[in-house]
């Protein structure tokens, strides 16, 4: 049997934890640089405010509402969610963290629903009281079919937090109750083929031919009414595959307007990104550069790009960076007040699968790059960098409603007065 254990407004509920004025209050907590909303308590929830809107078109309604906004506290969520899969991991034979506020469990015991209920019950009361984060327990025979448990436990009526799917019964009266966009990997736009065929909810999907939606559709979507149907097609590996892309964004706090501020913050994210690829052994074919300004701004909006393409595959931070220099001519236009930029690299292989040119032979300096990475890794992130990255920190991250970092910082721990 499985589990998925998931948050509810993970960002939101954190900033409940440390701050008790917060917790009947409506909470929202906003992206990197302040832009938009990417969680909202229920409390927030229920006065209309949503996900995804740029902040600064709801910010009156907000204020007027007297909803608490807060910048994204990533070293507290992350130090609570490591709390939180110490605590699930109790419970269950193997625990799989898939996201930072959700994570599957495997079970070996064989329970009856009312058991499996009330494991659901004990699981939220415990991750309650040892962390306080409220949390939706769905179980079922494969991850698909816990996943639709868990969003019946938390959003469908009759449910309090924990839902079991492990009889035929089970499944049609609760997947009927279900949109297909609701099933575990369906988006909006593979919503409307289905629905167009007839597949108007979750139940009618599990229903179908496995290989007629091969035909279809996809061996994705084939193992998706599988494991509806109560068939295991799914698994987690051990070690997580090699990615095929590799990116670094993100947005500016203060718009850049000049030539070398935009190279160093290309420099910056060329670290970056290098930094991830020799972290599982890959080098790259090619490059990608952008920049742009924002599309709210007044003005034309502006997006710049270039590719570059390497004779010899590297993951050398020096040869990233000099194809950023280059990249610039294109990139940069005077009088353009940018707003975001990124390095993409591409084309990832393995490096224990590096084919040499007899006329462009390597001129990686893995030493190098090995003392690099050594230095950051002991002494902390940037102790060590080029050059062409400045030496001024101008593109740190906006975060005007920062709150403490209570578990991570001795000088913003809570302090108690008795």
């Amino acid at each position: 049997m499985f589990a998925l254990v998931d948050v509810t407004s993970m960002y939101a509920s954190v900033e409940k934890i440390y701050n008790p004025n917060l917790r009947n209050k409506p909470v929202m907590v906003l992206s990197n640089n302040d832009g938009c909303v990417v969680a909202a308590c229920p409390i927030a929830k229920r006065l209309g405010f949503k996900k995804f809107v740029p902040y600064f078109q709801v910010k009156e309604e907000a204020k007027k509402a007297g909803v608490a906004v807060c910048s994204s506290n990533y070293e507290l969520y992350a130090d609570v969610s490591s709390k939180m899969f110490s605590v699930m991991a109790q419970f269950c034979d193997e625990l799989h963290e898939y996201s930072i506020d959700e994570a599957f469990m495997r079970f070996s015991p064989r329970l009856n629903d009312s058991e499996w209920l009330a494991l659901g019950y004990e699981i939220r009361k415990t991750i309650w009281r040892e962390v306080k984060l409220p949390v939706g327990v769905g179980f079922g025979p494969t991850p698909t079919l816990a996943k639709a448990a868990n969003h019946a436990a938390k959003k469908l009526d009759g449910f309090r937090g924990s839902a079991v799917i492990n009889t035929p019964q089970e499944k049609q009266a609760l997947l009927s109750r279900m949109a297909v966009a609701d099933v575990w990997g369906i988006g909006g736009r593979l919503e409307k083929r289905l629905m167009a065929m007839g597949i108007n909810n979750a139940y009618t999907l599990s229903q179908q031919s496995p290989a007629k939606m091969r035909k279809y559709f996809s061996i994705v979507l084939e193992n998706t009414v599988r494991e509806l149907q109560g068939e295991l097609r799914l698994a987690w590996d051990e070690i997580r595959p090699a990615k095929k892309e590799i990116y670094s964004t993100r947005s500016f706090g203060n718009r850049v307007t000049t030539r070398n501020d935009l190279r160093a913050a290309l420099a910056t994210h060329a670290e970056i990104a290098t930094k991830k690829l020799r972290a599982q052994h890959s080098l790259a074919h090619s490059a990608t550069f952008f920049a742009a300004n924002s599309p709210h701004d007044d003005g034309r909006y502006v997006k710049q790009s270039a590719l570059s393409n390497f004779a010899v595959p590297t993951n050398d931070t020096r040869h990233i960076i000099h194809a950023a220099s280059e990249a610039l001519n294109k990139l940069f236009i005077p009088g353009v007040r940018y707003y975001k930029v990124g390095v993409g690299l591409l084309d990832i292989c393995d490096e224990t699968n590096r084919q040499d040119d007899l006329f462009s032979p390597s001129t990686d300096n893995s030493a190098l790059m090995a003392v690099l990475d050594s230095t950051n890794a002991r002494y902390g992130r940037n102790t060590m960098h080029f050059g062409a990255r400045g030496f001024q920190q101008k593109f740190a991250m906006k975060r005007d409603f920062l709150t403490k970092r209570a578990t991570t910082r001795w000088e913003e721990i809570p302090r108690i007065k008795c």
